[in-house]
């Protein structure tokens, strides 16, 4: 059975992204609010409780609706050790979804079974949240008023002396819900926030050696499936921080050898240290988390931070840790194979590729992440590439059942 605030039968409200709800203001009601109980007009403090496993737009327009009407609105986020998105994710996206000064994120464990029946049970539930309301504010606060849109909200509000306001009870503004999320993220992709959509999408990190083709391959990747349509259409890659960095770093070196009236280094004359390569690894985490949230169900990633380690070897002799964070699902690894070496005047060489796209290889089946090695002409490259990642994809998302 599902828990206070998720909903499971098909056409109710689901996740965020795009068109958000403008406020409601004004003594009136929006078509989709219903003053029950007499619950026209404002109130001082409104409760909004809910699993928002994961959040949606359903879930959004509620304590946005909230917001409009109170003077300070608290959100319980209730889960169950058993689900398998973290209480700590569920509220962070919340409270970055809801920055209005007036709302209060309050994040607890609700263990206890569902049965609405019980007496019991319903007062186990209601000490869970006023447990959740007392972390939050220090003292258990007087709630005017309960919104929701489920059955259970008018005897959730009864229980804690409130109104019911009733939200979208038909889910005829938000046709979409948590389970129908949990299904089939895709085709709910348009209803999730960008905090959601991050967390969600696939990763794919396109590796290899220097003149290998991964660029080519990330950018094709990227074309093929926005040209899908749909959710897919934002599929976005993301290009190499390393690079970047580079050039940042050489025109640095160079501006200071020739005001100080020394000859200007080139590459080879750089000196590196391991700190330089974890700042590499996290701003290139910090470029595909960005373009997650924007991006569609699929992001494809040009090197990673597995491959920056690789690279702290090739400088400095030893391989850097991966960051902890550093999540991909999938790794494509270009082969040097029948891809002739090409220098822009910022490679190592043609022996160095080699060896690299030998390590490469080897760290891939060492360290046992899911990859594929591509090779062949770009065409070739390609239909690999895409048939691993339909294999991906298609394998779906996991979630746990709610409680």
């Amino acid at each position: 059975m599902s828990g206070f605030g998720d909903v499971s039968g098909p056409g109710r409200p689901g996740d965020v992204s795009e068109g958000r709800p403008g406020d409601v203001s004004g003594a009136g009601l929006p078509d989709d609010v219903t003053g029950a109980d007499g619950a026209a007009g404002s109130f001082a403090h409104g409760l909004v409780i809910g699993k928002f496993y994961p959040p949606h737009a359903g879930h959004h327009h509620l304590v946005d609706t909230a917001a409009a009407r109170c003077a300070r609105v608290s959100v319980v986020v209730t889960a169950s050790s058993a689900e398998s998105v973290p209480l700590a994710l569920r509220a962070a996206w919340l409270r970055e979804a809801h920055p209005q000064p007036g709302v209060t994120i309050a994040p607890v464990v609700d263990d206890v079974e569902i049965d609405y029946g019980d007496p019991g049970i319903w007062a186990a539930h209601v000490a869970v949240f006023r447990h959740a309301l007392a972390l939050a504010h220090g003292v258990v606060p007087r709630i005017d008023a309960v919104f929701s849109s489920e059955e259970y909200g008018p005897e959730l509000a009864r229980r804690f002396g409130a109104a019911h306001v009733s939200v979208d009870a038909t889910r005829a503004r938000f046709p979409v819900s948590g389970t129908m999320v949990r299904r089939d993220p895709v085709a709910c992709w348009p209803w999730l926030s960008p905090a959601v959509r991050g967390h969600l999408a696939r990763r794919v990190a396109v590796v290899g050696a220097e003149s290998s083709g991964t660029t080519t391959l990330a950018r094709d990747l990227a074309a093929h499936y926005a040209a899908r349509g749909g959710p897919w259409a934002a599929t976005r890659w993301v290009p190499e921080y390393g690079r970047t960095y580079c050039e940042e770093k050489l025109a640095l070196a160079r501006r200071r050898a020739k005001a100080a009236g020394l000859p200007e280094p080139w590459l080879d004359g750089l000196e590196w240290d391991s700190a330089e390569f974890t700042e590499i690894a996290e701003r290139q985490l910090a470029w595909e988390d960005a373009a997650a949230r924007v991006g569609s169900p699929l992001l494809v990633c040009d090197t990673d931070a597995f491959a920056t380690s690789l690279w702290h070897e090739r400088y400095l002799g030893t391989a850097c840790a991966v960051p902890p964070r550093a999540r991909h699902d999938l790794w494509i690894h270009t082969s040097v194979e029948d891809v002739p070496f090409e220098q822009d005047g910022w490679r190592d060489g043609e022996a160095i590729r080699h060896r690299m796209d030998a390590r490469f290889r080897e760290e891939l089946r060492a360290r046992g992440l899911p990859h594929v090695v591509v090779s062949g002409p770009p065409a070739a490259r390609l239909e690999r590439a895409v048939e691993a990642i339909d294999a991906l994809l298609a394998r779906g998302w996991t979630f746990a059942p709610p409680l």
